[in-house]
């Protein structure tokens, strides 16, 4: 595999993954909610988001680290939820374990020079 699409390919993978997890957050506005809290309860959902974005920045400068930041959330996931459907399970954590393999591969990949 070409060595920069395994550079960027994370990266990229982890910008549509932080931007998947905001569309979440929209549903802090409803009906009959003032605007005010609406933005309150929009900001506290984005919380997943700016994880997302924490670790995509660490993983961004050590890869490695960041790739097991990533691992580590998509396991999180998966024994924190409780009853979800097989497909909540791979459609929220199943990309953070991607990204964060692909971060370790690419560390794993420059490393070798």
């Amino acid at each position: 595999m070409n060595k920069k699409l395994i550079h960027w390919l994370p990266r990229i993978l982890g910008i549509l993954f932080a931007l998947f997890i905001s569309i979440f957050a929209l549903d802090a506005f409803g009906e009959g909610i003032p605007f005010i809290e609406s933005v309150i309860g929009f900001l506290i959902h984005l919380l997943p988001t700016y994880i997302v974005i924490a670790v995509l920045l660490i993983a961004w400068k050590w890869e490695w680290v960041g790739g097991t930041l990533f691992i580590f959330a998509g396991f999180f996931y998966i024994f924190g939820a409780n009853n979800m459907h097989w497909s909540a399970y791979l459609t929220i954590a199943g990309p953070p374990i991607l990204i964060g393999s692909l971060f370790i591969a690419a560390y794993f990949l420059s490393n070798k020079q």
